[in-house]
């Protein structure tokens, strides 16, 4: 039943009324006002918050203002559309709702770390998480549901991330193949969303107290097989974008009793931009309070240190995975399949890039099918997990001839190849985006990494003083 007076669900009123006492009132003022837009800029494809401000410039319509818990973050106006800029599709910034950007922060990831977000699609977490990493680590990105899961892969690529492995697998397995192997996970649970009801009016339709409590011990689950997969010392930060209590503080008093070995950690962004519980740890973004739509933080860490047996069992399982094709000795046709992938790759990395992306990036090539990518050196062996991305797609082998990938294209950046063309305006580049060819100087020849404003945003093939299109017909947009 719908609340004549908030429009809301009659018995989320109740709830909420219970829950803010005097405050409700301005709570569900916020609900009725238009709902907030945000975007962080990819720290993978700027140096700095003043070269990615530098470039907004070119923009003057854009009216950007800053997200204070959220270096990367920006607000911006609903009629500014910036999903339609080739900027986006050159993965400079991913839109993504400012509140939502709090979680990271919490997590707080470091180059070199093992860091899982386990609950991934469609990707804005994960993309945070990256560019806080800096290429360096491992990044494991799980998601359930196949179709998601496609989704968060194609975002992995459009922002250009090496380091990230895309998973599409139960918590529960993967409880089973990562004991206590990462440094930090993040659970970002699937709940009742009641923090979109502004973003998304479905999401107030398919509202109960039912599915509040589905959620709930659905979120339970998996906060069990998180515990089970971080190693001692490390952290757990757990968040939704609902403001029921049962799939928020009630899960973590819970959770904290089944697993004493966690405990409570405070935030210095927490503590300082949000609201927070008696337990220190535990974070509440109100839509009435900020400029966002609502989110519920929990950092916790592990408590403990991991023992001499833990680590040499994980070792030899890593050692397992990189070893086991070698003792069989045997050429197979795999084998040398692999070999000519490999031969080819390495002479297009000669004649078309200036660096060696095995050094740069520190990993193990692995070959799926004719697609060659660069796995981290840090990600066990992959047999007995569904694997949507293993890592950087570099191409497929076709014909004898590599064919560079659109994920290595807008990986690399412009000084990193040896040939490349600079579409001259936003117009060329919306051109070249829907699949037309580019001028060039006429001594350019082969593979040509095709920008805009500095950014890589595809392949292209020079000849004569064209490049013909290499953009994925299945990328190409209208506007």
């Amino acid at each position: 039943m719908i609340d004549e007076n908030t429009k809301l669900p009659g018995e989320f009123c109740q709830r909420m009324q219970t829950l803010l006492g005097e405050e409700a009132e301005d709570f569900f003022s916020s609900c009725q006002k238009e709902r907030e837009y945000g975007l962080r800029y990819n720290p993978l494809k700027f140096e700095s918050r003043k070269s990615f401000e530098e470039k907004m410039m070119r923009e003057p319509e854009w009216k950007l203002s800053p997200v204070p818990w959220c270096v990367e973050g920006y607000y911006y106006e609903a009629d500014e559309r910036p999903g339609r800029h080739p900027w986006h599709e050159a993965g400079a910034y991913y839109i993504q709702e400012p509140s939502a950007m709090s979680a990271v922060e919490l997590l707080m990831p470091q180059p070199g770390e093992k860091v899982c977000d386990l609950c991934a699609a469609p990707g804005g977490k994960t993309t945070q998480i990256a560019g806080k990493m800096q290429g360096q680590g491992l990044l494991v990105s799980n998601e359930f549901y196949a179709n998601r899961a496609k989704i968060l892969a194609q975002n992995v690529e459009r922002m250009g991330i090496a380091n990230t492995v895309v998973l599409n697998e139960s918590t529960e397995h993967l409880a089973e193949f990562f004991p206590e192997f990462f440094d930090r996970i993040l659970v970002d649970a699937p709940c009742s969303g009641e923090g979109m009801f502004r973003k998304e009016p479905q999401a107030m339709q398919e509202w109960s107290l039912e599915n509040v409590l589905l959620c709930a011990e659905r979120q339970r689950e998996i906060l069990s097989h998180a515990a089970k997969m971080l190693k001692p010392g490390g952290v757990l930060v757990y968040s939704t974008c609902t403001f029921a209590p049962e799939e928020n503080e009630q899960n973590i008093r819970q959770f904290l009793e089944e697993y004493p070995e966690f405990i409570l950690e405070t935030s210095e962004i927490g503590e300082q931009y949000f609201s927070h519980a008696k337990s220190g740890g535990i974070y509440r973004l109100w839509p009435h309070k900020l400029r966002g739509e609502g989110h519920f933080l929990a950092r916790m860490r592990k408590t403990g240190s991991q023992n001499a047996e833990d680590a040499a069992i994980i070792g030899l399982y890593v050692e397992s995975g990189n070893s086991r094709k070698n003792r069989k000795g045997a050429k197979s046709k795999e084998t040398t399949k692999i070999a000519e992938t490999l031969s080819g790759f390495r002479n297009f990395q000669a004649q078309a890039l200036r660096i060696d992306l095995e050094e740069k990036r520190f990993g193990r090539y692995v070959l799926f099918s004719d697609n060659l990518y660069l796995l981290p050196k840090e990600m066990p062996e992959l047999s007995g997990i569904k694997v949507v991305r293993a890592g950087l797609h570099l191409g497929t082998c076709k014909k004898n001839r590599f064919e560079p990938s659109h994920a290595l294209a807008l990986h690399l950046h412009p000084g990193e190849v040896r040939q490349r063309v600079e579409l001259s305006s936003k117009e060329e580049a919306l051109k070249y985006l829907h699949g037309e060819t580019a001028s060039c100087d006429s001594g350019q020849k082969g593979w040509t990494l095709v920008c805009v404003d500095g950014l890589s945003i595809g392949w292209g093939k020079a000849q004569n003083g064209i490049v013909k299109n290499h953009y994925p017909k299945g990328l190409r947009i209208r506007y």
